[in-house]
């Protein structure tokens, strides 16, 4: 993050109050922002900004500028604006102080201890995916992911279980960054992933077999809002000796009921849910 200059010189009351103009006007930007990116699924055009927020584009423009330089906000190619990588890291650590883990942990533990493999938490941020919080296996042998660490999303059963339920234009995001190969049976052809999300859809669940990292079997399930839009994903993974083809099935029906259970329990925190669907862009 960019320091701040120290300034002792005292502040003239017009420069203070231009400057709180400014400063609401950039959260009016941030949240109008935040509204658009909730609606549609993407990133809000300069136009998109305009009409939700009635600013100029020349104030649009002045406002997005350090906004985009602080990571608030993150500008496209294609000259769209969505939320910036910053403010998911401001997300992540205002997750600390609301119950998600919490109401989450007593499933991950659930799982944890039925299966003996490692469970986890993760919310979407982009096209990946990050942890946000887990339960180790016991055994010696492991997957190498840690709270905060990001995978992409087209290849790990938590994003592909999220990437299932998302818009079509979420998807085409995805494919258009590129599916690059992690290990030989990654998917890396756009219509054979768009196969795989309608197998996921139609059984409730995503598998990972061996995408994602080689030796490593995972299988996640979606957790929905009372609006039945994907918020978060759960997924227990472990090395493929241990998750075998025939173990996979059998995780799959008992992460996706504890997922169910989950989006359940989430259906009465709505202002958690809302907090998400902007940390999850």
């Amino acid at each position: 993050m960019t320091a701040i200059p120290p300034d002792d010189s005292p502040t003239p009351p017009t420069t203070k109050r231009n400057s709180s103009l400014s400063l609401r006007r950039a959260i009016a930007v941030l949240d109008a922002l935040a509204r658009i990116v909730e609606r549609c699924g993407r990133g809000g055009s300069l136009q998109d900004l305009t009409e939700e927020t009635g600013l100029a584009r020349s104030t649009l423009h002045r406002l997005l500028a350090p906004l985009t330089e602080a990571g608030l906000v993150e500008r496209s190619d294609d000259k769209t604006y969505g939320i910036g990588p910053f403010a998911a890291y401001l997300g992540g650590l205002y997750l600390e102080q609301l119950d998600l883990r919490e109401i989450v942990r007593p499933h991950l533990q659930k799982l944890n201890e039925l299966t003996g493999e490692t469970a986890n938490l993760l919310l979407r941020t982009g096209t990946e995916v990050i942890y946000i919080d887990k339960i180790e296996s016991r055994a010696v042998l492991r997957m190498h992911s840690r709270v905060g660490g990001r995978m992409p999303i087209y290849c790990t059963s938590a994003g592909k279980a999220l990437l299932a339920h998302l818009p079509e234009d979420v998807l085409e995001e995805v494919v258009n960054a590129g599916l690059p190969r992690r290990t030989p049976t990654t998917i890396v052809d756009a219509h054979e992933l768009r196969r795989e999300l309608d197998k996921i859809r139609e059984c409730g669940y995503a598998v990972d077999d061996v995408e994602n990292e080689p030796g490593i079997r995972c299988v996640g399930a979606a957790i929905f809002d009372r609006n039945g839009r994907p918020t978060a994903a759960i997924s227990i993974a472990g090395p493929d000796n241990r998750v075998t083809r025939d173990v996979l099935l059998e995780l799959g029906t008992i992460v996706s009921g504890e997922a169910a259970l989950i989006s359940q329990r989430l259906s009465a925190s709505p202002s958690l849910l809302e907090w998400t669907s902007q940390i999850k862009r």
